[in-house]
């Protein structure tokens, strides 16, 4: 089996040092040491992440969380982008507060997916699986409808759905995009719809910021 020499020091974000000796890279991989790494990662993703969505200045300035929005919001937004731009604005700015409202509710979700990560996952991290597809395989749809009814409460409490159906009244587009003959958008489908947009940018962030750092803590393992 192919083995590898750690020359370096590898550093946690305990700041503890840990060095080791020449070991098998799946042997290395799927200690004690290796699991420990990458829950690390996940867990500094985490937080990253966490603290985007605290800040509305900094959740409005993500472009990963913009990348997450999802098809049927965008056709949306590009319709009131010509009708009513500012209420697009104020869209993004309340899905913004939404964002923040969700924080502690997502959390300790991802923190408990992280902690229960094991060998297993691990080899697939190793295999070439990222961390954060597996983090997100193993919580987003119990994201989605963790947060959902959080995003619903923010976004009526600010009569947004009201506010887009009375700008959209009158048009054939909500009809052809929602299907049937509905001409107005439901304050659920919104708020479903915004909620899978808050739970993507999150896992874009996390994996952007473990493509930022798997070569540094993952190198040793070979990926």
């Amino acid at each position: 089996m192919k083995k590898y020499i750690i020359a370096a020091a590898l550093i946690i974000g305990t700041g503890a040092v840990i060095t080791t000796t020449v070991q098998s890279c799946t042997t290395l991989a799927t200690s004690d040491m290796g699991l420990s790494i990458i829950k690390r990662m996940l867990l500094n993703g985490i937080d990253k992440g966490m603290g985007i969505y605290g800040s509305k200045e900094a959740f409005l300035q993500n472009n990963m969380v913009d990348k997450a929005l999802p098809k049927e919001l965008r056709d949306i937004n590009s319709v009131l982008e010509k009708i009513a731009p500012s209420l697009v604005a104020k869209e993004r700015d309340y899905i913004a507060q939404a964002a923040a409202y969700t924080v502690n509710t997502s959390r300790p979700i991802l923190q408990g997916a992280v902690n229960s990560l094991n060998a297993q996952d691990v080899t697939r991290i190793i295999q070439g699986t990222t961390a954060t597809q597996i983090l997100k395989e193993k919580t987003s749809q119990q994201l989605i409808a963790a947060i959902a009814p959080k995003v619903d409460e923010k976004l009526n409490e600010y009569g947004i759905v009201k506010t887009i159906n009375t700008a959209l009244s009158g048009s054939n587009f909500l009809g052809s995009l929602l299907g049937g003959n509905s001409n107005t958008v439901n304050a659920g489908g919104l708020s479903q719809l915004a909620s899978e947009q808050l739970v993507n940018g999150l896992f874009n962030i996390i994996e952007d910021y473990e493509h930022q750092n798997s070569k540094s803590l993952l190198g040793p393992f070979g990926k």
